[in-house]
């Protein structure tokens, strides 16, 4: 056996922060590696020793594995741990870790290499009796090649990324009209994500489920696998919510997945932790190899909750020369656990990523497990994934583990950066998912709960507590109101003060007045309400309201306030009492909803465009994402071109109305 004293993260975020708190449980060294952007990160900060990378882009950085290589020996590294994404499944990449004469954390390259190629991975999954469904390289580059190689498989078809997964550089395309574009796309952020441009074709099932099974085999020959986990629910191929055991798999069926997964496993001379996913009808209980990921899956944690097995510690074991398989007979699942993904996103927006200063982030750790990468102060960049943590929860019952969840997303504080949270929520508390009714087009067959916020009687009592907060500041901050009694002025007693608030594009004013007592009146738009302050402080108000007692935490940072209570989190900007005058802009067409880069200029000056046509192609975060007209118009002008970057809210085509 092989002892590591010394590991070296190739990742960043939430799995460099995981990584790190299990190499030190094992008593290892840890050094970190990062971008320029992620200087001052979480991962940079948890490690022993950090070594910069230089550059902004994954490629200039975490992509390149001789920068990597360089730092493991520059600090004594023995052993390279990829985490997910990035270089985890790169044959070559592992292949150039051990011509070091370094450990790589993982399966030996020539798995990595069967599996990483998506149409080999299926060739050797139906050699050892694991259903496939059809598909076919896309290797031509004209519409009519293509189309022809896609007729061996039939439409509706999924493009997908032949050495990629993660959702990155797939495209559903339901007719042939559609497969050109497609593929196009689908290249472009193969080549982004995976330094690979090459994409096949596969036939896409309607209404099936997304479920995996966990598989360890050992460097003796041993492999078993600990159960399945269900991860349905997704948004553009990539998973958002997923739970252990799945509440589709009775214990036949789950035998049977078990049995197909290590049969790959075993064919391939599978030494490490790994997964293997499949598509799974429950209504007749057939199921289907979609791949097999040879490395740690984002969602791990729900396994380690239900089994008590600490998957990155097995890696690590593994990778020494340790026979864990033995170790693992008595790991049945107890409970059930269930993984949420909190993304810096917009749902509503057709899934935009968010970006900023993440100025406050709190998670309740009594309820829940919170594997993040992010704390207070982190920067939310373009450059890489969104993902800010994991919540997971774990419970006796599926409900019970649901309900511990929904609580904890819902008291979180996230001040700075819009998430996906409210979505999260919503899904969580939705009846469909709650009988278990979960296929994987489920988020698009629930589009209602994409702009899921708080009700409005929580953004009523959220408003009024940010007013009188902001009235006790200004008051502590007078020092000739500093020691007056609550509610004592020198004015009648019918004063009202108000304040207005932006709540995302629409004012709200609340109008109040509050007494010697404590007792309040505030009216809220159209609504009026009485109650009493028992607690101020500059940072929190306990309310009571229509017999109702609320506590809200508020946070300011300059007009930016956030407000949470039990009920959840409303964000409020506060409107100045004397608005400057802004010229109109003359300017009239679509902006960059985040900084980006121009993939693609749709049209020329002179077109006529009508609304909901695609001007630019924008690529941010290594996602496409299409910038179309708000109305009939023509283009007068265009003010970028392809390859360049933009900023958020620049305009990049001016277009005029249609006379």
């Amino acid at each position: 056996m092989s002892r590591i004293d010394t590991l070296l993260i190739a990742n960043r975020g939430e799995i460099a922060v995981r990584i790190i708190r299990a190499a030190r449980r094992l008593g290892m060294r840890t050094v970190a590696v990062y971008a320029e952007p992620d200087r001052d990160a979480l991962h940079v900060r948890a490690a022993d020793v950090a070594v910069p990378l230089g550059g902004s882009s994954a490629a200039e950085s975490y992509l390149d594995v001789r920068k990597i290589v360089a730092a493991a020996e520059r600090t004594g590294a023995g052993a390279v741990h990829p985490g997910y994404g990035f270089l985890a499944e790169s044959a070559p990449a592992a292949a150039a870790v051990e011509a070091a004469g370094l450990t790589w954390v993982g399966p030996h390259v020539e798995a990595i290499r069967l599996m990483g190629d998506k149409l080999e991975a299926k060739r050797v999954a139906a050699g050892v009796g694991v259903p496939t469904l059809p598909s076919a390289a896309l290797t031509g580059d004209t519409p009519f090649v293509l189309h022809e190689q896609a007729a061996a498989v039939g439409y509706p078809l999924l493009v997908k990324a032949a050495a990629g997964g993660g959702g990155k550089g797939m495209r559903l395309v339901e007719t042939q009209d559609g497969l050109a574009g497609a593929v196009a796309t689908a290249r472009r952020e193969a080549q982004a994500s995976f330094a690979d441009p090459r994409v096949f074709a596969e036939r896409w099932l309607v209404g099936p489920r997304h479920i995996e099974v966990q598989v360890v085999a050992d460097r003796h020959g041993h492999i078993t696998h600990l159960g399945e986990r269900e991860c349905s629910i997704q948004r553009r191929h990539q998973k958002l919510i997923e739970e252990a055991p799945s509440p589709a798999v009775d214990p036949a069926l789950r035998r049977r997945l078990g049995e197909a997964a290590c049969a790959l496993a075993r064919a391939i001379g599978y030494d490490s932790v790994g997964t293997v996913e499949l598509l799974v009808d429950p209504d007749t209980g057939e199921f289907f190899f979609l791949e097999m990921n040879t490395r740690l899956q984002v969602e791990h944690p729900v396994t380690e909750e239900v089994t008590g097995v600490d998957l990155v510690a097995l890696q690590l074991r593994v990778a020494e020369g340790e026979p864990v398989v033995r170790d693992l007979s008595d790991a049945a699942a107890e409970g059930h656990a269930i993984e949420a993904r909190l993304y810096a996103e917009r749902p509503g927006a057709g899934w935009l990523p968010a970006f900023g200063t993440l100025h406050r982030f709190r998670c309740p750790d009594e309820l829940v497990r919170c594997d993040a990468g992010v704390d207070d102060g982190s920067e939310i960049s373009t450059f890489y994934d969104p993902l800010l943590a994991k919540v997971i929860a774990h419970g006796t019952t599926r409900d019970e583990a649901i309900g511990r969840l929904v609580r904890a997303l819902t008291t979180m504080q996230i001040h700075g950066v819009e998430t996906n949270r409210d979505h999260l929520v919503a899904v969580l508390e939705d009846a469909d998912f709650r009988a278990g009714r979960t296929p994987i087009s489920y988020v698009e067959d629930h589009p209602l709960l994409l702009d899921a916020s708080p009700g409005q009687s929580v953004r009523t009592a959220h408003a009024i507590a940010a007013a009188l907060v902001g009235r006790h500041r200004r008051r502590l901050a007078d020092e000739h109101w500093r020691h007056a009694p609550g509610g004592w002025r020198n004015v009648d007693r019918d004063h009202h003060e108000v304040v207005a608030f932006d709540t995302g594009g629409a004012t709200l004013e609340v109008t109040y007045r509050v007494g010697a007592d404590g007792s309040f009146a505030a009216t809220v738009g159209d609504e009026t309400l009485e109650g009493r302050l028992l607690e101020i402080s500059p940072d929190r108000a306990r309310l009571e309201i229509g017999a109702v007692m609320v506590s809200c935490a508020v946070n300011q940072v300059g007009a930016r306030i956030w407000v949470n209570s039990a009920a959840g989190q409303t964000e409020l900007r506060e409107l100045s009492r004397f608005p400057e005058r802004r010229a109109a802009s003359a300017a009239s067409g679509p902006t960059a909803p985040v900084p980006g880069r121009v993939v693609r200029v749709e049209v020329e000056v002179g077109s006529r465009v009508t609304a909901g046509q695609t001007l630019v192609v924008l690529e941010a975060m290594k996602v496409e994402h299409r910038i179309a007209a708000a109305a009939d118009g023509r283009v007068a002008e265009i003010l970028v071109g392809e390859g360049a970057n933009v900023d958020a809210h620049q305009l990049l085509v001016r277009v005029e109305e249609q006379p």
